[in-house]
């Protein structure tokens, strides 16, 4: 058996489709369904099958599926061990967050964590997916909530609040009960709970996952909105609603694989993340 067929294997359990799991591995989709083929062979059972357009694993292929995902722990667990004994800060850190994060707050910033580690490169995955530390897809993920279970080192950088928005311009006409809203996929958030409460015999005219999308259409008159005060507050196009203080609360959390934690370049990248929302506090809650 090759080895290495266990990591195509873990990919097509994760991306449910052969197709999926081939942009995830950066190969041709031809090369994921040869080394699934290679794996079942090899072992003398299938391992997934096919329905309704997805790839489901066999209960022989559950059990394998979950032990080379162990697997595939472990060796990234490996990989963070010897970097370990690197302690210069250089070299890649990757780090997940949502993109209103990403965009609004960390690309602006990054120039002074340059200016502290020259030698030290940055990749921002901008995302609502829960990428994993322990895969190594991400060696710091910054969240919208606590996580409930998992080996982290975790702690908390800011409470960020959110409040509700319309348009600085007075001559839109924009009615009462018209808002914007994440997409479906989100209506389980505090914010669109929170709208669920609010909209009554209102409507959602504008549906959207892209945070920066909904402000420009708050501004633009399209609906009202909930939005993050970090982001909201500074933008001369918007005007609060409310009071000084937000509507709701949410708190956002660093996770990191115990294991990164002691190299340098992740050591650094951390620090650095806690100076920033440190320093920001008051904007982040979002009291005016």
């Amino acid at each position: 058996m090759n080895w290495d067929d266990l990591r195509f294997l873990v990919v097509i359990g994760r991306e449910g489709t052969l197709a999926a799991a081939a942009r995830s591995l950066k190969v041709d989709q031809t090369t994921v369904a040869r080394r699934l083929r290679a794996l079942e062979e090899s072992l003398g059972t299938p391992l997934f099958e096919r329905s309704e357009g997805r790839w489901h694993p066999t209960p022989v292929g559950a059990r394998v599926l979950a032990r080379s995902t162990r697997i595939e722990e472990d060796v990234a667990g490996v990989v963070r061990l010897a970097e370990a004994g690197n302690r210069a800060v250089s070299g890649l850190v990757r780090i997940t967050a949502v993109s209103a994060i990403i965009g609004e707050y960390l690309v602006p910033r990054l120039p002074n964590l340059y200016a502290l580690h020259p030698d030290l490169s940055v990749e921002l995955i901008a995302s609502n997916d829960n990428l994993s530390v322990a895969r190594r897809e991400a060696d710091i993920a910054i969240r919208l909530a606590r996580p409930a279970s998992g080996d982290f080192l975790i702690r908390k950088l800011a409470d960020v609040g959110f409040a509700l928005y319309g348009a600085a311009r007075g001559d839109l006409p924009v009615r009462p009960g018209d808002w914007v809203a994440y997409n479906p996929d989100l209506d389980h958030t505090p914010e669109m709970r929170h709208l669920a409460a609010l909209l009554g015999t209102g409507r959602v005219r504008l549906r959207s996952n892209s945070l920066r999308g909904l402000a420009r259409a708050v501004a633009d008159g399209i609906g009202h909105g909930i939005l993050p005060c970090f982001m909201a507050d500074p933008d001369p196009a918007l005007v609060r609603l409310g009071g000084p203080e937000p509507v709701l609360i949410r708190e956002l959390w660093m996770l990191i694989h115990p294991d990164a934690r002691p190299q340098a370049r992740v050591a650094a990248s951390a620090e650095w993340l806690v100076g920033c929302f440190g320093a920001e506090a008051e904007r982040f809650h979002g009291r005016q």
